[in-house]
């Protein structure tokens, strides 16, 4: 077992295994998946793995298939270059979003995260209302999140401190770091962060630093960066995979692709421990079925009158609670469909009259 522990085993893994499937099966570690193939480690290189046909075409979304950190019961062949997975894990973490664009599934990001740093650049990059959203996404996992504001050498400490400021208004319990790739600011003081046989990843926009941040951590210009473009400051996607880094120290670290769109699925848990400051205001109005739009004695209206909650943060946790409903209910209309289209399709087949 000691590879397995260099990239990530522990007591959690063990109490979560599966006995038969033990006894016919190794154990092995999702490091990154393209399109359909996947990458598997047992702590001793990388080998090139596919999904059984059962696993395949018995999921019934993208939720049952394999990610990046996932744990696998998996056969090795020839000489261990090759492998098989035959089945997933219970995952102890899982950060996923929305499929960008109008379809309604699930996109799986990363599984078995103990910390995720969200990265915010301080440039044109920063915005309070999409740092929420990726809160309210680690949040539903109960993972540790950690804020890292990249190029804090762009700016003076000043604006630094007014920034650090206002994100302590809507998380103030959650470490934030200001740093600089550039200038190394702070990258000895991320590095002391990360844990020997713990699991961290990297969400944020393009631009925003991640990959330079991790080629930081390793001392070596291993991963591909580009330019953030001068002239509309948005960042070129560099990273288009999810891939686990096992670093010198022990832990391991996934950088993860920008996210254009942060749409969530049922995350009532995230939102409400991302904004459970206005959770804990809706308990002081005067009704219990407040809708704080208008009604007299309601504790959020009243605490936005008074400036002691922002509007915009309100507005956002709103839109936020409408748009997880809505997708949530969307998904299971779709996941039955799916269903009474299987029915039917198996129905057909059992009916189908036999050639002579």
């Amino acid at each position: 077992m000691e590879n397995l522990e260099r990239i990530g085993y522990g007591s959690w893994l063990q109490a979560h295994m599966h006995a038969s499937k033990m006894a016919g099966h190794e154990i092995a570690r999702v490091v990154s998946v393209h399109k359909g193939s996947y990458m598997v480690s047992k702590g001793d290189g990388d080998v090139f793995a596919e999904l059984t046909g059962k696993l395949a075409y018995s999921s019934n979304s993208a939720a049952d298939l394999p990610t990046t950190g996932d744990w696998v019961y998996v056969d090795f062949y020839d000489g261990d270059t090759h492998a098989i997975i035959h089945d997933v894990f219970p995952r102890k973490t899982l950060i996923q979003r929305k499929s960008s664009g109008k379809s309604i599934d699930f996109q799986l990001v990363a599984a078995n995260i103990d910390t995720a740093f969200i990265v915010q650049s301080v440039d044109y990059n920063f915005n309070l209302r999409r740092l929420e959203r990726y809160l309210v996404m680690v949040n539903e996992s109960n993972i540790t999140p950690v804020i890292l504001l990249s190029k804090c050498d762009l700016i003076s400490q000043e604006q630094i401190n007014k920034i650090v400021e206002s994100v302590v208004e809507i998380t103030s319990q959650t470490t934030i770091l200001p740093f600089s790739n550039q200038s190394g600011v702070n990258i000895d003081a991320i590095k002391n962060l990360l844990l020997y046989g713990h699991t961290y990843c990297l969400l944020g926009s393009s631009g925003v630093g991640k990959t330079t941040l991790l080629n930081s951590i390793l001392g070596s210009e291993l991963f591909k960066t580009r330019t953030v473009g001068k002239i509309d400051s948005k960042g070129r996607h560099t990273t288009t995979s999810r891939e686990l880094v096992s670093l010198d120290n022990g832990a391991m670290l996934i950088d993860t692709p920008g996210m254009r769109e942060l749409g969530n699925i049922s995350v009532e848990v995230g939102i409400d421990e991302t904004f459970s400051d206005i959770i804990g205001l809706s308990m002081s109005c005067k009704f219990s079925n407040c809708k704080h739009i208008n009604e007299k004695g309601c504790a959020i209206l009243s605490a936005i009158n008074d400036a002691a909650l922002s509007e915009k943060r309100y507005q956002n946790y709103i839109k936020m609670k409408n748009e997880s409903s809505f997708n949530e209910m969307s998904y299971f209309e779709k996941r039955q469909k799916d269903k009474n289209f299987g029915k039917m399709v198996k129905s057909v087949m059992i009916n189908k009259p036999k050639k002579q």
